[in-house]
């Protein structure tokens, strides 16, 4: 007879719905933002760039940023070649680009974010206000645990 696999506990039905959730809301990202002609990360690029106007590293932006650092030049040079970011040579350091919001890459920020904002409120209408706090601070606790358990997969 073979083993019975063990039973999925309680955690894991609530991963699930977590990367279900997640999924449902990077969807609904791309839509959004395909109407401006953005990918999600180009927004945010964009968007903390715009509370850095004296601009980020590439290397800044990789370690603030919800991807993976190797798509940082790729998202660059996109927003580059719209005229909605620049890049600029960082003095003392010939390998090292300081990247900053132009204005056009400003005004679509401010384009974007009034409607950004309203549908991020309606999306967590059914979260009561007061649990908030509370729901931060637990995603929170899940996010470093994710990472802990991805740094020791990587050092296999």
């Amino acid at each position: 007879m073979k083993a019975k696999p063990p039973a999925a506990g309680r955690r894991y039905e609530t991963l699930l719905q977590l990367l279900r959730t997640s999924e449902t809301i990077w969807n609904a990202s791309r839509l959004f933002f395909a109407r401006w002609n953005l990918s999600a990360s180009q927004f945010n690029i964009l968007n903390l760039l715009a509370g850095h106007p004296q601009g980020l590293t590439q290397i800044e932006l990789s370690r603030e940023l919800i991807t993976h650092r190797s798509n940082v030049t790729g998202l660059v040079d996109r927003l580059e070649k719209r005229c909605l970011v620049v890049r600029q040579p960082v003095p003392g350091d010939r390998r090292a680009y300081s990247v900053r919001i132009t204005a056009p890459g400003m005004k679509l920020v401010n384009e974007i974010l009034p409607e950004y904002h309203a549908r991020a409120e309606e999306s967590l209408v059914a979260v009561p206000l007061r649990e908030l706090p509370q729901l931060n601070r637990q995603l929170a606790d899940v996010h470093v645990a994710a990472t802990r358990i991805a740094s020791q997969l990587d050092d296999h």
